[in-house]
């Protein structure tokens, strides 16, 4: 008896040691808890995070241990890109949004457009006033195709009335990203330099890859399973992450 209690723990600790390698150094599973990337990412959403991507910090292991400064098998991020990120502000929460500015960008909006380094990015109307998610309640939103300059397009939303027509130019330090969530007008993103900013190449903890499990919580919690029929976004299983 003795010995098989042993063995289990010795298969329980390498089945730990094998996640935790898995977690730290290939994907990791993250949950969407809010609507700042909707359309394109819902509350209720798991994903899966690849951690390789941009190469390995302090932020890729679990609580962060300081083991090493900086990225080791580095890869600069491209414009486009779905990252989840430590927050400047606490270097702990993780944060989920759109990368829009490469160090040494400027980036600016000018009646209710986006501008990148002088020039206006790209936006073509897709929809008319729709309703979506914001926080408790719902905003009617309109809905754009954006495309950056490397040609990566993916939908954005703006509030039909009262979106931000006008911000403060901002301008991406060296060695750090500007992100924005896509639906522009309920996102706490890098526009808010207090409580986000521009953030820091370390604190990348890698690129959203796909969607593996979606579940519409206003409908029930997974657990109450007769209410599957309802509550399950079967369509989202493995959807790839624009």
């Amino acid at each position: 008896m003795k010995k098989k209690i042993i063995e289990n723990i010795k298969t329980l600790f390498y089945a730990l040691i094998i996640a935790l390698i898995i977690r730290s150094f290939l994907f990791q599973p993250f949950y969407i808890p809010s609507s700042s990337m909707e359309p394109n990412l819902l509350i209720g959403d798991r994903l899966f995070v690849s951690k390789y991507t941009y190469g390995y910090s302090k932020h890729s292991l679990p609580f962060s241990p300081s083991f090493f400064e900086n990225r080791i098998f580095d890869k600069t991020p491209e414009r486009g890109d779905v990252i989840v990120f430590k927050t400047p502000a606490d270097n702990r929460t993780d944060y989920i949004k759109r990368l829009i500015g490469l160090p040494g960008d400027k980036i600016q909006i000018i009646n209710n457009n986006l501008h990148l380094n002088g020039n206006k990015i790209e936006k073509r109307k897709i929809s008319n006033v729709m309703n979506i998610n914001c926080g408790d309640e719902n905003i009617n939103v309109t809905f754009f195709q954006e495309t950056l300059p490397n040609g990566r397009t993916y939908t954005a939303v703006y509030r039909s009335e009262g979106s931000m027509v006008n911000s403060d130019l901002y301008v991406v330090p060296q060695n750090h990203y500007f992100f924005m969530g896509d639906n522009r007008d309920c996102s706490r993103d890098s526009r808010y330099l207090s409580s986000v900013g521009y953030v820091n190449f370390e604190n990348l903890v890698g690129e959203a890859k796909i969607i593996f499990f979606s579940n519409d919580i206003k409908n029930g919690a997974f657990i109450k399973f007769w209410k599957w029929n309802k509550s399950l976004r079967t369509e989202r299983f493995f959807k790839k992450i624009e």
